[in-house]
């Protein structure tokens, strides 16, 4: 009953004075008596403590394709507010529709998996209600819904149906309507490694739990392999969160500027599945087109973010399985550092490409930067000290007793570091003196000089904003702005942002829990790169190689690589005057 609820708002009969009643279901969503038909199975999903959504109870059907025994792995379709997908007497009819196009062969064999949103039951039986997960299961942001089907509502639909699915990416779609097609969306969105074929129909794509930032963020994030179909009506709703109409519209002009294999359906109705459920078979004969070759990500030149990567040059491992890679800064030859921390092992990334220990400084050496003399100064947090590495295992301390995080070493000599325990960003000038610059940050993290170095800046982990200061004759800082706004993954800890680095056009590279963004001179996110593992906790970066023209990033256990169009600048040398920016 909880479901009939919820389900009326999404695909129910409700919408907009005047929007068009005349769409009809076609042959192909009627049973075909002259062809096999699959099977569908029923069950009842509790999640445990454990669960992404602990204590929810939902119900889950399968369909098994026709023949289908599991000695082969099936194609798969997950649809959201399953119940209503599943059934032979609705709009949708999705497994006569299954049934029709298998048969003639306009999809692949393919186990549909049909999941309603949670509830949470009442404690306290019909005396008061249930908790409703529908728009939290839905309409955020986010990897939690792809998790909990991948480690929860496939397993045991597999296991209960006694299904085998394939892992190929390739050949799994997932749909819904209104937030299930926001759902959908997301959730192929942040696991392309899981789904890549979207069927949108209505979707939220509005203001009730940050949908309305997608259009935004399609255009600014690398192009990821998916292909969407999309359907809307003009007489779509118009209330508080947004008009979907209008969302819809924005979404399709996104994903095509974007460079995305993307298909729109526009008519006249309003938030309801008429429309949806008569185009069912033509757009799921569009979305399985070209199945089972895979999906390839676009590349539009029309975007920063495709200006400034390289077609076809993903991440590669410069090395794994270090306990906490940080401190990645580059020499005046290209070659890059990185400690991993707990060990105090310094490793150096060569002309070769490969990473061989450097040497040995204490445990708990964390960031570094290349001073002017070409020697590394060390942030070490678990000592409370700034220290200078030299020869192969000594060092020499340089300011003691105090917090430090991230250090760079400016072409003066002066050391600017951050003290996220005092709230602090200090300094540390060519006569050993420590000075306290600013207190006004909540988490100051990484920071970073722009290239002709009159400005600091310094990221905020908790917050959204780098802040940029100007850096006066004697070293000290004024004149704090809240200056890059950079965007927020779905997320309490706040932006992740962490380590910096900038380019030779002053662009800002930063390594935060959304990715890599990269911002232009005026403050403004440009683009952002995925980062190569989606869980993995993103510290620093540096732009470093033989041409300064590779990305390295530390995230994880792991030390990653990519070619992209960028050229660092280094703040151990002398200042670099990039061009002015566009306003």
């Amino acid at each position: 009953m909880a479901w009939v609820l919820l389900g009326a708002v999404a695909l129910g009969a409700g919408g907009a004075m005047g929007q068009d009643n005349d769409y009809r279901l076609g042959p192909d969503s009627q049973f075909n008596p002259a062809v096999q038909h699959g099977k569908v199975t029923r069950f009842s999903l509790t999640a445990a403590d454990g669960s992404v959504f602990p204590g929810t109870v939902r119900d889950v059907w399968v369909y098994a394709p026709p023949g289908h025994d599991g000695s082969r792995p099936a194609a798969l379709m997950v649809f959201q507010d399953g119940g209503g997908y599943v059934s032979t007497n609705g709009p949708w009819r999705v497994p006569w529709v299954f049934d029709n196009l298998i048969a003639r062969g306009a999809m692949p064999p393919t186990v549909g998996v049909f999941v309603n949103p949670g509830i949470v039951p009442s404690a306290r039986g019909n005396q008061a209600l249930p908790r409703y997960n529908r728009s939290l299961e839905y309409d955020g942001l986010g990897g939690d819904y792809a998790a909990f089907l991948q480690s929860e509502v496939l397993p045991a639909a597999t296991e209960q149906a006694k299904v085998n699915i394939t892992a190929d990416p390739n050949l799994r779609a997932i749909g819904g309507a209104s937030s299930g097609a926001i759902a959908a969306f997301t959730a192929a969105w942040e696991r392309p490694d899981l789904f890549r074929r979207v069927f949108s129909t209505i979707g939220t794509y509005v203001g009730l739990r940050g949908g309305n930032d997608y259009p935004t963020l399609v255009r600014k994030f690398e192009p990821r392999p998916l292909k969407v179909f999309l359907q809307d009506g003009y007489n779509d709703l118009n209330i508080y969160g947004g008009n979907w109409w209008v969302a819809n519209q924005d979404m399709y002009s996104a994903l095509a500027w974007a460079g995305y294999d993307v298909a729109k359906e526009w008519g006249t109705g309003g938030h309801d599945s008429k429309q949806g459920g008569a185009i069912l078979p033509k757009a799921l004969t569009w979305l399985w087109t070209g199945a089972p070759a895979p999906i390839a990500a676009g590349h539009s030149t029309n975007s920063p973010v495709g200006q400034a990567t390289v077609p076809g040059a993903a991440w590669e491992i410069v090395g794994q399985g270090y306990q906490l890679p940080a401190g990645l800064c580059v020499a005046a030859d290209g070659s890059v550092y990185f400690s991993d921390a707990p060990t105090g092992r310094v490793f150096r990334v060569g002309p070769d490409g490969a990473a061989t220990v450097a040497r040995q400084a204490a445990e708990g050496t964390q960031a570094m930067a290349v001073a002017p003399d070409g020697s590394l100064v060390a942030a070490q947090p678990s000592g409370r000290r700034l220290v200078r590495l030299e020869g192969k295992a000594e060092e020499r301390y340089l300011a003691t007793d105090t917090g430090v995080k991230d250090v760079v070493v400016a072409s003066s000599g002066i050391v600017y570091f951050t003290d996220p325990t005092a709230r602090a960003v200090k300094m540390l000038d060519p006569r050993g003196k420590v000075s306290v610059l600013d207190t006004g940050i909540e988490f100051p993290a990484g920071l970073c000089l722009v290239p002709d170095q009159t400005l600091l800046l310094v990221s905020d982990m908790v917050g959204q904003f780098v802040y940029s200061f100007q850096i006066q004759a004697d070293g000290s800082l004024a004149h704090r702005q809240r200056y890059h706004h950079l965007h927020l993954a779905d997320d309490p800890r706040g932006s992740g942002a962490d380590g910096m680095c900038v380019d030779s056009a002053g662009r800002l590279w930063v390594a935060t829990s959304l990715g890599v963004q990269f911002c232009d001179q005026a403050g403004r996110v440009n683009g952002i790169l995925s980062k190569p593992e989606p869980d993995a906790w993103a510290t620093d970066l540096c732009l470093g190689g033989k041409n300064f023209d590779e990305l390295y990033l530390a995230a994880g256990d792991k030390v990653w690589r990519r070619k992209v169009r960028a050229q660092g600048v280094l703040p151990q040398l002398a200042p670099v005057l990039p061009p002015p920016p566009r306003l």
